[in-house]
């Protein structure tokens, strides 16, 4: 690492738009430490990946406290210049039924809510001094599902990407003082090996006619992480070919 490169965190780096969005920003240059439940795979396109790869469960909120130790070890007293939260689980019910309001238990919400919600805030709260440092920039992965009821993903997935859109408003104007932007995408049916079984028949409500593809979500965090946006913050995008309209 030289002392100009920027530096991104991104949870959720093992597949799909986390794979995009690593070989998006290590084309730019800059170091990618990803962060995953699994260890780092040898199937991950990317060189010197292993070495900037912590794994770590954003399940067990007791033992962030810790990750985040870890974390400042990797940065070595560096600035961070990107954390892009993208780590998220819409887990199935009953013999792989749409989980929803009925067939879930409160364990089962909390642990998709201290994924996909409570752990990208502590990790921006215990990542404070080093996102203000680089005058930095966060990105929360939200879902087209935290705006309408979906047909595959469940009821707490959905519901807790909502609260992650309105978690994303009230950031922004607390991190904005300090010089630090925050802002959050909003996929929709992007074509990855985790897509639900018949998905491609919801191609045809999508005004674009087609499912999207990781590199197009990639290039749009890039974007908000990037000079361009410098003038952003507080804002949730649409990547879903105008499936929300």
């Amino acid at each position: 690492m030289t002392n100009t490169q920027k530096v991104l965190l991104l949870t959720g780096a093992s597949r799909g738009i986390g794979h995009a969005t690593v070989k998006r920003f290590s084309a730019a240059g800059w170091r990618v430490l990803t962060v995953s439940r699994q260890a780092f795979s040898e199937y991950c396109p990317w060189e010197g990946g292993e070495k900037n790869h912590l794994q770590i469960d954003l399940a067990d909120i007791t033992a962030l406290p810790a990750a985040l130790d870890q974390i400042r070890e990797r940065l070595d007293g560096g600035l961070l210049h990107a954390l892009v939260n993208n780590a998220g689980i819409s887990p199935k019910g009953p013999e792989g039924a749409r989980f929803n309001t009925l067939n879930s238990s409160y364990d089962d919400w909390l642990h998709v809510y201290n994924v996909n919600l409570f752990a990208p805030l502590m990790l921006a709260q215990g990542l404070f001094d080093e996102l203000v440092a680089a005058k930095g920039a966060i990105v929360n992965v939200t879902s087209i599902a935290g705006g309408r009821v979906h047909r595959f993903a469940g009821s707490a997935y959905g519901s807790s990407k909502a609260a992650l859109a309105a978690l994303t408003r009230e950031m922004a104007a607390d991190f904005g003082p300090y010089g630090v932007r925050v802002n959050a995408i909003a996929p929709g049916e992007i074509d990855t090996s985790i897509l639900s079984p018949g998905t491609e028949e919801l191609v045809k409500d999508i005004p674009l006619r087609r499912l999207g593809r990781p590199e197009e979500v990639a290039s749009t965090i890039y974007f908000l992480c990037d000079a361009p946006s410098s003038y952003v913050t507080g804002a949730e995008v649409h990547i879903n070919g105008g499936q929300h309209v």
